[in-house]
């Protein structure tokens, strides 16, 4: 089984538009996402340099619509098996839906740029922030944060965690690492994403959510709620929702994976971080990083045969 992936923030690259905007149409495409965005998403993606591209507002719209424009290019070269399981990370769960069928891209990217620019505000309310905790027992983690006033955002797997909340909290687990840690890093993000922070984000994406038009999927969509699929559009559309404020379940999302018997993973550009994840998790698969168009010649391998060099 093959699992298509999509990244979230923190994945993107200056210049990642430039080679898929080579491709027949692909310019057109971006133009017409850029105007339902507000955002220069053309420019963004080739010119614009990295500190412009890591404001929230900005990236979360970006990966989506980098994400869906590569993935309609796939379509069209090559004939994505029935069984695909997909899944997406954080905002990348907006792409994955669309890649199911639940969303139509353009919804996808249009709520990428509402959730981006109003999780950018709720940042402004209050000074909080982000540490990835490396190693440590995963339980015996969250339980440490929890004594710190701490959520667990992202719980990646393959001995990550990424902690959120107030700046001062995030400090002191900095300055203050348990036996077992291996080592806690600062991230250089605008705020605690997947928190209560992030509430009035939520409250904004939801009111939005409701001039969307949703369907069943019509592949096996995983959610980071979980890690479980769901089968209703409905579900997912609440759950795109809800996720602002959650802890993103990618540890789970990859216990499905390896259920299921995945034997391949084909991450979406800004490709890079999923795969690493994959590499780590799941022992004995395939993992491919889509970055260029290029990259797409090795998608017949994992295809036709199940292997293909990396």
């Amino acid at each position: 089984m093959l699992a298509l992936l999509a990244p979230g923030q923190g994945s993107q690259t200056p210049g990642m538009f430039a080679p898929w905007l080579e491709l027949d149409g692909t310019r057109e495409r971006v133009a017409g996402w850029s105007e339902l965005t507000g955002l220069d998403l053309v420019e963004l993606g080739t010119v614009a340099d990295a500190e412009a591209i890591q404001d929230t507002s900005v990236t979360q719209p970006l990966v989506v619509a980098l994400a869906l424009l590569a993935f309609e290019e796939l379509q069209r070269r090559h004939e994505l098996p029935a069984d695909l399981l997909v899944a997406g990370h954080s905002v990348g769960e907006l792409a994955a839906a669309a890649m199911a069928g639940v969303l139509s891209a353009d919804d996808a990217v249009a709520l990428a740029a509402v959730r981006g620019r109003e999780m950018a505000k709720a940042c402004y309310l209050e000074p909080t922030g982000m540490a990835a905790v490396m190693g440590g027992e995963p339980d015996q983690v969250v339980a440490w944060l929890a004594e710190h006033d701490l959520s667990p955002a992202n719980r990646n797997g393959a001995g990550q965690i990424v902690a959120a909340g107030q700046v001062a909290r995030i400090d002191e687990i900095v300055a203050d690492k348990p036996e077992g840690v291996k080592k806690v890093i600062k991230l250089k993000v605008a705020g605690a994403f997947h928190t209560r922070f992030m509430a009035p984000a939520q409250e904004a994406l939801g009111e939005r959510a409701k001039k969307v038009a949703v369907a069943d999927p019509t592949r096996t969509l995983l959610s980071n709620a979980d890690g479980t699929a769901v089968a209703d559009g409905t579900t997912v559309l609440d759950r795109l929702v809800a996720q602002v404020t959650r802890s993103v379940r990618w540890d789970l999302c990859m216990e499905t994976m390896r259920e299921h018997g995945v034997s391949a993973t084909l991450e979406l550009p800004p490709a890079g971080t999923l795969t690493g994840l994959a590499k780590r998790e799941l022992s004995g698969i395939t993992p491919v990083a889509l970055k260029t168009p290029a990259d797409l010649d090795k998608v017949a391998g994992i295809l036709g045969t199940g292997e293909t060099s990396t």
